[in-house]
This record gives C-alpha cells, sequence and structure tokens, in this order.
C-alpha cells in the first residue's frame, strides 16, 4: 500500500475515534462499549495473522513489548471511554494532541533524552495556557465533566508512558504481530474491569449506532488504524508523523460539531488555536 495511503487512513480513523468513542457509549457502559471493541480486534486479527502465516513471537523481549503496548491501550481506552459519557469528542482528540509533549517530558526521565529547549519550554506554557481555555467551560458546567477531563488527562499520560517505555525494546516484530500480540495481553484485563465496575448486559438498551460505531473501532480503530500507523511511522520521518496531531483535532472539533451538536464556545476556540500553535512549536521548532 502506498504511503499516502496509509497517512491518510490514519488521520482519517485518528480524526473519527473520538466520536466513535462517544458514539458506542451511549447506549453501553464505558467498559461494556471498550471490552467489545477489543474482541471485535483480538477476533480479526487473529483470523488475519492465521491467514497469513505471521509469525507472532512470544519471547521474553516480544512479551515485554506487548506489555509496554498493552499500558498505553488498556490505560488510554478505558479512561477515555469512561470520560466520553461527559467530554465531547472533540476535546478528547484535542487533549490527546498534547501526547508529544508529556512524551517529550517522560523520555528525559526515562530514556535520558535531553531537556527541553527554551523554544519547547515556551510551547509548554503555551500548550497549558490553551488547556486552561479548553476545560474552563466543562469545569464550570459541573464537577462530573470536570472529572471527564481528569479521565481524559490521565488517558494520554498513559498513552504516552506507553510510547516511551516502548522505545525501550530492541526487536523486530510485524506491525500486525505488535497488534495482535497486544491485544491477547489487553482483551483479558478489558474483561476484568467491566466484570468489576459493572457485569451487566443490559442488551435492551443497545443501539444501532452503538453497536456500528464499535463494529467500526473494532476493525479500523484497533487493526487498519493500528497498521497504518506502523507503515507510515516506518517510511516518513517522525516530524511528519507528529504532523497528524495537529491535524487531527481540528477534524474531530468539527466532526464532533456536525455530526453530534457538540457546542463550539469562544474559549474552545481559544483554547483549541493556542494549543495547536503550541504543537507547532513544540514539533517544528526548528
Amino acid at each position: 500500500m502506498p504511503v499516502k495511503v496509509s497517512y491518510f487512513f490514519m488521520v482519517l480513523i485518528w480524526s473519527t475515534t473520538p466520536l466513535g468513542i462517544v458514539w458506542s457509549s451511549e447506549t453501553l457502559s464505558p467498559t461494556l462499549a471498550v471490552l467489545m471493541r477489543m474482541l471485535v480486534g483480538l477476533f480479526l486479527g487473529g483470523l488475519i495473522v492465521a491467514i497469513t502465516n505471521i509469525r507472532v513471537p512470544w519471547s521474553k523481549n516480544a512479551c515485554l513489548l506487548y506489555f509496554y503496548s498493552s499500558i498505553g491501550i488498556f490505560g488510554g481506552m478505558l479512561l477515555s471511554y469512561m470520560a466520553a459519557k461527559t467530554v465531547p469528542s472533540g476535546i478528547i482528540s484535542l487533549m490527546f494532541g498534547l501526547a508529544p509533549i508529556l512524551s517529550g517530558l517522560l523520555a528525559q526521565q526515562l530514556l535520558n533524552e535531553p531537556k527541553f529547549s527554551p523554544i519547547k519550554l515556551v510551547a509548554l506554557a503555551c500548550a497549558l495556557i490553551g488547556l486552561y481555555f479548553v476545560s474552563y467551560n466543562q469545569v464550570q458546567n459541573s464537577q462530573t465533566q470536570g472529572l471527564g477531563l481528569l479521565y481524559v488527562f490521565m488517558a494520554v499520560c498513559f498513552f504516552s508512558l506507553s510510547g516511551v517505555m516502548i522505545k525501550r525494546v530492541q526487536i523486530a516484530i510485524h506491525p500486525m504481530a505488535t497488534t495482535f500480540g497486544a491485544l491477547v495481553f489487553v482483551t483479558p484485563l478489558f474483561f476484568i474491569a467491566w466484570w468489576l465496575l459493572d457485569g451487566q448486559l443490559h442488551i435492551q438498551n443497545w443501539s444501532a449506532k452503538s453497536l456500528w460505531a464499535i463494529g467500526y473501532l473494532g476493525v479500523f480503530g484497533s487493526l487498519v488504524g493500528a497498521l497504518a500507523y506502523f507503515h507510515v511511522l516506518q517510511n516518513l520521518n517522525a516530524s511528519t508523523v507528529s504532523l497528524t496531531t495537529l491535524i487531527t483535532p481540528s477534524f474531530a472539533l468539527g466532526l464532533g460539531a456536525w455530526l453530534n451538536n457538540e457546542p463550539l464556545s469562544q474559549e474552545l476556540i481559544i483554547g483549541a488555536v493556542i494549543i495547536l500553535i503550541s504543537l507547532g512549536l513544540f514539533i517544528f521548532q526548528d
């Protein structure tokens, strides 16, 4: 597949994933919605691995890679689904755009990477100001929405930590094998979370829209998106890949307002612009 096609799919899927999370959680509990998504991804991933004879190693290093990958999937996804009950999809995407900055901070501690340059520190300060504007209305509206924002921020932290820890594992594995191995590790964790936090099905409440959203996320969010990301990562430089963190929040905010009637307040727009400019400054400081 041409790398341009993979890049297009990656941007499209990442832009629509937050809205899919919100829709899938409308009539199902967050823990059940994410569990069903993972089951779809695991089944299809196993089918693809079996048909194509892709080797999935289970060595110590491979299992470590799957474990580190599952940290981002479990922590990032579970908390995002819990937040989706009160936080609009556009804001979820916008806060995930802060991942490169958080990853940079974690990499300094865990990978001994150089400290931020003055320009990156300015970008970090501006991003925090933008985050204040974005979260202002949410916190003002209710404590529940404020808690939802905290969930999203924690989800971004787990996602960023996972990405940094993966860099510590030196092993070459097919992207499909990495995706499948991570799903094998993480799916039982989602089952336990559903069993402990909910444990109910309430099938009579399920809507077709929620089920279609789960199917879309299971196929595209958990499989196609991951494969496209790994393909792009192998063929383009890091700065070009990082550009998606500037593109996807803009699309996600627009889609949320258009398809889900999510409000776009003045404070949200100001905060979004500040965050996107900060990310651009952080990624393309040279």
